[in-house]
């Protein structure tokens, strides 16, 4: 097994396994996936919101300096 962040397994572990070894080696890198996944969109989600509201303050500010 490696240390590294994205790959569960390097490709000589890989060769030397059988079909079921493998198919649970399939399984916890889509699972690493979907949690490095779903860590990503809700700091999306953290960033989208934190932008909208600069941005809206920046408007509201740029409306009252300049309206």
């Amino acid at each position: 097994m490696t240390d590294d962040r994205f790959l569960v397994c390097d490709d000589n572990d890989w060769e030397g396994m059988n079909a079921d070894q493998r198919d649970w080696m399939v399984f916890k890198t889509l699972r690493s996936m979907d949690r490095r996944l779903h860590r990503l969109e809700i700091w999306n989600k953290c960033f989208s919101f934190a932008g909208g509201f600069v941005g809206g303050v920046a408007a509201v500010f740029g409306i009252k300096l300049l309206g």
